[in-house]
C-alpha cells in the first residue's frame, strides 16, 4: 500500500487518470490525497469530481479557493464569478450529490504515516497557515470554517466568504471575519508579514515580494517528524528550499505538468499536461 498527495487537479481528468497509472494505483489499497483545487479551470472538472468521490475512503481530499468558488457558483450564493469551465458539472445529473460531497470536505487533514525515515505527523492544507500555526491549531480553526459550510446556515457563509479582510487573523476576532480570515489563509496565502499580515494581492512567484512580506513557509519552523503539503502556488515549481515543505501544484492546467508525492519515501512523480 502506498499514500500518493497530488498537486491542484483543476479538471484536468485525463492527466491524473495517466498520472495514476504511470505508479500503478490500486484503487482499494492504494490512497489518494489531494490538496484542494480539484476542480476548475480546466476542461474535466465533472469527470475529476465523479472519479475521486468513487474512490470512497481511499481519498483524502481538502477543499481549496476554487472548490469553495463551485459551491458558491452552483448554490446561487455567488453570481458575477467566472463558471465556463463548470457549467457540465453544475448541469450535470449528479451535481447536487457532488455539490454536496464537495460541500462536506474539510479544510485542513492531518494523519501520521510511517516513512522510510521514520513515523511522521503530515498537515495537509490548500494554501498556507499563518506564522505561529501549529498543526493542533491549524486543524481546529478548519474544522470552524468546516462548520460553517456544513451547517444549515451554509448559504450565509458562502455568500460572505469573499473579500480581503481581515488582513490578519487574531483570536478576538469572531462571526463573519474570524471565519473569512480563516478560509483566507487556508484556501488564498502565498505572502505574510511576521506577524500573519497578508498580501492576497501578490500571486506571483517569491521574488516579487513587496517589503515585510515573505512566503508564508518561510516562517515555519517545524520538528523533524512533522511534514507540511501545500497546493495553490504553481509559480514555485515545487520548491520551498524545506525538505519538510512540499509544495505540490506544479502547473497542469497552465500547460506545466501534474506531479504525485509518495508519502512513504517522498519521490515524486509526475506527467507533462502539454496537450491542455
Amino acid at each position: 500500500m502506498a499514500t500518493y498527495a497530488v498537486g491542484d487537479i483543476q479538471g484536468c481528468y485525463d492527466q491524473l487518470r495517466q498520472l495514476l497509472d504511470k505508479v500503478h494505483f490500486s484503487p482499494g489499497i492504494d490512497r489518494l490525497w489531494g490538496v484542494g483545487d480539484m476542480i476548475n479551470r480546466g476542461p474535466q472538472s465533472l469527470e475529476t469530481l465523479r472519479f475521486l468521490k468513487q474512490l470512497g475512503t481511499n481519498y483524502t481530499g481538502i477543499l481549496g479557493n476554487h472548490d469553495l468558488h463551485f459551491l458558491a457558483l452552483a448554490s446561487g450564493a455567488f453570481k458575477n464569478g467566472k463558471m465556463t469551465s463548470l457549467l457540465p458539472l453544475i448541469a450535470a445529473p449528479d451535481s447536487h450529490e457532488l455539490f454536496e460531497w464537495v460541500r462536506n470536505l474539510p479544510l485542513a487533514h492531518v494523519e501520521k504515516i510511517d516513512t522510510t525515515s521514520g513515523r511522521k505527523k503530515f498537515l495537509m492544507i490548500h494554501a498556507g497557515i499563518a506564522p505561529g500555526w501549529k498543526f493542533k491549531q491549524t486543524l481546529g480553526y478548519a474544522r470552524e470554517v468546516a462548520s460553517a459550510l456544513q451547517g444549515p446556515d451554509y448559504l450565509n457563509f458562502l455568500q460572505q466568504m469573499y473579500g480581503d479582510l481581515p488582513a490578519t487573523f487574531s483570536e478576538q476576532l469572531k462571526g463573519m471575519e474570524r471565519l473569512r480570515v480563516i478560509t483566507n489563509t487556508l484556501t488564498r496565502l502565498r505572502f505574510c508579514t511576521a506577524t500573519g499580515r497578508m498580501n492576497l494581492k501578490l500571486t506571483t512567484g517569491p521574488d516579487t515580494a513587496t517589503k515585510n512580506f515573505l512566503p508564508w513557509y518561510e516562517y515555519q519552523q517545524l520538528k523533524p517528524d512533522r511534514v507540511l503539503l501545500f497546493g495553490h502556488w504553481a509559480t514555485l515549481d515545487g520548491i520551498t528550499g524545506k525538505d519538510n515543505i512540499h509544495a505540490l501544484d506544479s502547473g497542469c492546467v497552465w500547460g506545466r505538468c501534474l506531479t504525485l508525492l509518495r508519502l512513504e519515501d517522498g519521490e515524486r512523480i509526475s506527467v507533462q499536461c502539454n496537450d491542455l
